[in-house]
């Protein structure tokens, strides 16, 4: 069976204590995670090593960036590169984030960069694609995210891809009044997948968890796992309150 994943992604919100505290409600919860189940908690830099400390005695749950920069090392003030958070002890990364793509200008090819250099320095890449609201309306869905994989991940060999985590983000029905339906994440989820299929064969198509990360609430959750090609979920403003994103890992299938 595929991993089947609740991932938190805490984007640019909670103080050092607040995080703390919501990891410590959530872990006081004792959740007994099946062998194919576990948890990331994408935290902002200065609470990874916090988060892993947290983790590091559970099973299944595991701390995770948000990012890391392009290039291997330099003169990049500000930046964090994949070697730095894999000498934390850091072993999963989100990479494109929608919000990543929008505000700070990265490509498909830039992606592709810190896939590698995730790979290189033993960090599984958490690797999100999706399309914005014009899109959508355009019908275009299908071949835009096809070319985000083609471009940042089809250069990878079989053993790279198959250890890969795919999160398909919906822009066009987060903050936008606009709802994705179970059928539509089904819909799409089962495209990715044949899209990486069509690469690698369906063997290794089959092994790749494929998280759904269109608004997954405490309310949903079930229902959109319950999905033959949704593995789980990226989780934004449900995962910062204990008792929705509780709920949310117990839907795991």
């Amino acid at each position: 069976m595929r991993k089947q994943i609740a991932a938190a992604n805490w984007k640019m919100n909670l103080t050092y204590q607040q995080g703390e505290k919501l990891l410590d409600d959530i872990l006081g919860a004792k959740i007994e995670l099946a062998p194919h189940q576990f948890t990331l908690f994408a935290v902002p830099y200065p609470y990874l090593l916090m988060t892993r400390s947290e983790v590091q005695e559970e099973q299944h749950y595991y701390a995770a960036s948000q990012n890391c920069y392009h290039k291997k090392s330099g003169a990049y003030t500000g930046e964090v590169s994949a070697e730095m958070i894999h000498s934390l002890g850091i072993n999963y990364c989100i990479v494109g984030h929608s919000e990543r793509r929008e505000y700070f200008s990265e490509n498909n090819a830039v992606l592709a960069e810190k896939v590698d250099l995730c790979f290189e320095h033993f960090i599984t890449p958490v690797f999100c694609c999706g399309e914005s609201l014009e899109i959508r309306e355009t019908g275009t869905q299908n071949h835009y995210v096809a070319a985000q994989l083609k471009d940042s991940l089809f250069h990878l060999p079989e053993e790279k891809i198959k250890d890969i985590i795919i999160a398909y983000e919906p822009v066009w029905a987060i903050g936008t009044g606009k709802t994705a339906t179970t059928e539509q994440a089904q819909e799409m989820h089962r495209f990715l997948r044949s899209v990486v299929a069509s690469k690698y064969g369906e063997t290794i198509a089959d092994q790749v968890p494929i998280l759904y990360g269109g608004s997954v609430k405490a309310n949903n959750a079930k229902e959109l796992f319950s999905c033959p090609d949704v593995d789980g979920g990226l989780v934004g403003g449900a995962s910062l309150v204990s008792a929705d994103f509780i709920e949310i890992i117990k839907a795991l299938k």
